[in-house]
């Protein structure tokens, strides 16, 4: 059987890389980071703005900036004409 994982990336999913800077409302003048990894589709974001809708909701800290790298490990092969025949004998 084939990891969930894996049969995400074969649904369209690739590997999302989150930065959030966040600040706490009473330290304002501190910026902290956040950095998270999760599989999701770009470029909606579905998993990304449930965690998003999550954190508005339930932590105290305010979100700053959020910045996505987002890649699908699963693509079409690459290939390119060869212009020439090798002999092997």
């Amino acid at each position: 059987m084939a990891s969930q994982d894996f049969i995400r990336q074969l649904q369209g999913y690739g590997l999302a890389t989150i930065e959030i800077h966040y600040y706490m409302p009473d330290h304002p003048w501190l910026l902290q980071q956040f950095v998270l990894q999760q599989y999701d589709v770009a470029p909606r974001f579905p998993q990304l703005k449930s965690f998003l809708d999550f954190w508005r909701r339930e932590i105290d800290a305010a979100l700053h900036s959020v910045r996505v790298a987002h890649c699908h490990l699963i693509g079409p092969s690459e290939w390119r004409a060869v212009d020439g025949i090798i002999s092997i004998n």
